[in-house]
């Protein structure tokens, strides 16, 4: 198996892992705090990371220049920004529709990554994109009452606006990380990706501490109160950065996008397994099509 897909399948579990463990901070934490815990508390693991490769490789810390260090601002600022759309998203009325339209970060993130990095893609492996968004879309809305034309026409909604521009700064964000790591000055792409998964993460912290600290300085301190689960949230959300960040070096942006829409099917299983909730019909047509995707995205890699 290419390295590149193994990193973004674990990038996939570990946000969904994330992501379960985050719910539990919803009744401690605002919604910064909550997402100021993510780059806090994973900014030591992923010095650790970068700092323990680079030993064990017998590497020197590479010259950081400006570009690097403002295309790293760049990503982090818009993650921060495609984060809090996304709860935009859920404060409307029909929140289906803005989480439905989110899902569509694969399928943007091709777009601008074609554009901007000049990545070229086989017809086959667009088809395989646009299927397995299909399928994430299908998952989404399964259960909700929203049919594909009541989809269409709430495309001006608020929610699907906020959804539409969630998808938008994930999808840039990725295409930010990999010109970071092109500009970096080295060869080992996993090393360069490590260190800008460090330097990100700080320059979140202070971005969305500092406005924490400005706006809601009570939460700032409950932020360190929470120590306990807010780690643990870190910590997993650092691994699953550096997986991401890993496989961006390794291959087209896309194409690691595409492959970690499998996150939905993680989510599924989680669902199923711990929470001992019975699948439904609708839940395994969509697996069943976001596989399918994932598979013609291989073929056509």
């Amino acid at each position: 198996m290419p390295a590149w897909i193994a990193f973004s399948v674990a990038a996939a579990l570990f946000q969904c892992w994330r992501t379960a463990m985050q719910q539990r901070l919803r009744d401690q934490l605002s919604v910064n705090a909550a997402g100021v815990v993510r780059y806090l508390y994973g900014v030591p693991l992923g010095v650790a990371l970068a700092a323990g490769y680079g030993l064990a490789m017998g590497y020197s810390l590479p010259v950081i220049g400006l570009a690097v260090l403002v295309l790293c601002a760049a990503a982090g600022f818009l993650q921060i920004l495609g984060t809090n759309l996304l709860i935009m998203a859920f404060g409307y009325r029909n929140f289906a529709v803005g989480t439905a339209y989110s899902k569509t970060e694969a399928m943007q993130t091709a777009v601008v990554a074609t554009i901007l990095l000049g990545e070229h893609l086989s017809p086959l492996a667009w088809l395989g994109i646009g299927v397995g968004v299909g399928g994430v879309l299908y998952l989404s809305l399964a259960g909700r009452g929203t049919t594909p034309v009541e989809l269409l026409r709430g495309v001006t909604q608020p929610a699907a606006l906020c959804g539409i521009g969630a998808g938008f700064c994930f999808g840039f964000t990725g295409v930010l990380i990999k010109a970071a790591n092109q500009v970096m000055p080295g060869d080992d792409l996993i090393f360069k990706a490590l260190l800008i998964l460090a330097m990100t993460n700080a320059m979140q912290t202070v971005m969305q501490g500092g406005y924490l600290a400005w706006r809601e300085p009570a939460q700032f301190v409950a932020v360190f109160r929470s120590w306990r689960i807010s780690a643990q949230v870190g910590t997993l959300s650092a691994l699953g950065s550096a997986c991401w960040f890993s496989a961006f070096a390794l291959a087209p942006v896309a194409m690691v996008r595409a492959v970690g829409q499998v996150e939905i099917l993680f989510t599924l299983a989680f669902s199923r397994f711990y929470l001992r909730e019975k699948a439904k019909r609708a839940d395994v047509l969509g697996a069943l099509v976001v596989v399918s995707g994932v598979v013609l995205v291989l073929l056509g890699g």
